[in-house]
């Protein structure tokens, strides 16, 4: 190996000598695959995993500091004079490890589980409904941000829910009783506080942040500041967007995995993929009619009722039932297979409305408990990937994060932008 020839970012190893291998010195290009070939006993795994893997796990856990090595897995040092420009290794065992159908190399190399703690930690919440930052207000941060605002006399009032078993005087009524006789607004259900009016050129900060921490108190951590020139600007102290009045959960480590039931899509709960139905089993021969028994699985005994419905039906809104299948037009088609638009449920809608294929399998697949249904559900199975992957949990599946890392790396395909958020 002359040392001309090596690229300036490879993996260099000089005289390797671990277990069979004998003196081995070679380099190995940086950010391309690489297959290690041989015969049994020729030294594969002694190169890939007790050489290239052991020193670069090795080198990796020195950099920790000696109470945290003592909790990690230490490596002893391979049979190697040198090992140049090697970075952290992560090494997949060959041995068969406990697999399910969620498993991925994320799973498997336990990345996912840093992966969840950093987006929990290291989020950035957004809004779903108006797409501005969430943050926790507190009375100092709503001070400067008042402070950089124009000059102008300021209301800091806070809401009041009326609750139903209350009347509206009622809730005034208290509220005198504590010294809050002044209503900035009413709506239906809601009033509006006066904490303080003030110019905050002409008062101390203490005052403000006095009046401020007071409404933040008495309107359920929620503050609405009322300038002079008509602008409203809303705070809260809580993970709670004060425009749109959207309450947000703490983001934590299971909402970002998709093996959790907290964080997994709800469309394919984590697999990734979802069984549909394929149309071309369904009408497999399109020479036939309608009436000829195009849809297959309506030629059985057990479901020849629902050919005397498509039949029915397609009478009355004028679908041929003796034109060859291929020969309808696409509207036709897409009367058979998905029904007609004004479908509700079966019952509102039947009889009276088209169900079409697709909801007589929905139909079934909501009796899959029963052996022989899931033997015919199994003769039309259509596999696809799920195109959007909604990582919110059903408390938080409300809400959009986008979460800027601190570091550079996207994290994956599964983190794409959403309809409801994004993660970066």
């Amino acid at each position: 190996m002359k040392q001309e020839q090596i690229p300036g970012d490879a993996i260099v190893i000089r005289g390797a000598r671990q277990n069979n291998l004998k003196n081995l010195s070679l380099a190995l290009p940086a950010n391309e695959l690489i297959v290690v070939t041989g015969v049994s006993g020729s030294g594969k795994s002694s190169l890939v995993f007790d050489t290239l893997y052991a020193e670069g796990q090795r080198r990796y856990v020195e950099t920790f500091s000696p109470y945290a090595r003592q909790f990690l897995d230490r490596m002893d040092k391979p049979q190697v004079d040198a090992v140049e420009g090697i970075p952290p290794a992560i090494a997949i065992d060959q041995t068969n490890p406990v697999r399910t159908s969620r498993s991925t190399v994320g799973t498997m190399t336990e990345l996912n589980d840093h992966l969840k703690l950093l987006f929990a930690r290291a989020a950035k919440l957004h809004c779903r409904g108006c797409g501005k930052p969430v943050v926790q207000d507190t009375p100092s941060s709503m001070y400067e941000a008042l402070k950089a605002k124009p000059d102008q006399r300021l209301v800091i009032t806070f809401p009041v829910a009326i609750p139903k078993n209350f009347s509206e005087q009622e809730i005034q009524d208290l509220l005198q009783r504590q010294g809050y006789t002044r209503i900035h607004a009413r709506s239906t259900g809601l009033l509006e506080v006066v904490q303080d009016r003030l110019r905050l050129s002409g008062v101390e900060r203490a005052r403000v942040t006095e009046a401020l921490e007071a409404a933040l108190r008495f309107g359920q951590n929620k503050v609405n500041i009322h300038a002079e020139n008509g602008d409203v600007w809303r705070y809260s102290s809580d993970l709670h967007c004060a425009e749109c009045d959207i309450r947000y959960a703490e983001p934590i480590p299971a909402l970002f995995s998709f093996n959790s039931p907290v964080g997994a899509c709800d469309t394919c709960r984590g697999f990734g993929r979802v069984i549909g139905v394929d149309f071309g089993l369904v009408v497999p021969n399109e020479a036939l009619t309608l009436r000829g028994g195009c849809v297959r699985p309506w030629q059985t005994a057990s479901f020849k009722e629902c050919q005397g419905d498509l039949e029915k039906y397609a009478k009355k809104r004028g679908i041929p039932l003796d034109t060859p299948w291929k020969d309808l037009t696409e509207k036709q088609k897409q009367w058979v297979l998905e029904g007609e638009d004004d479908w509700e449920s079966w019952k509102k809608s039947w009889p009276g409305v088209w169900y079409g294929v697709r909801r007589f399998f929905k139909w079934l697949e909501s009796k899959a408990y029963k052996m022989h249904i899931r033997v015919l559900l199994s003769k039309y199975p259509r596999v696809h990937r799920v195109q959007v992957v909604q990582w919110h949990a059903p408390e938080a599946r409300r809400h959009a994060v986008e979460a800027r890392r601190q570091v550079g790396a996207r994290p994956g395909a599964s983190l794409d932008r959403q309809d409801q958020g994004f993660f970066r």
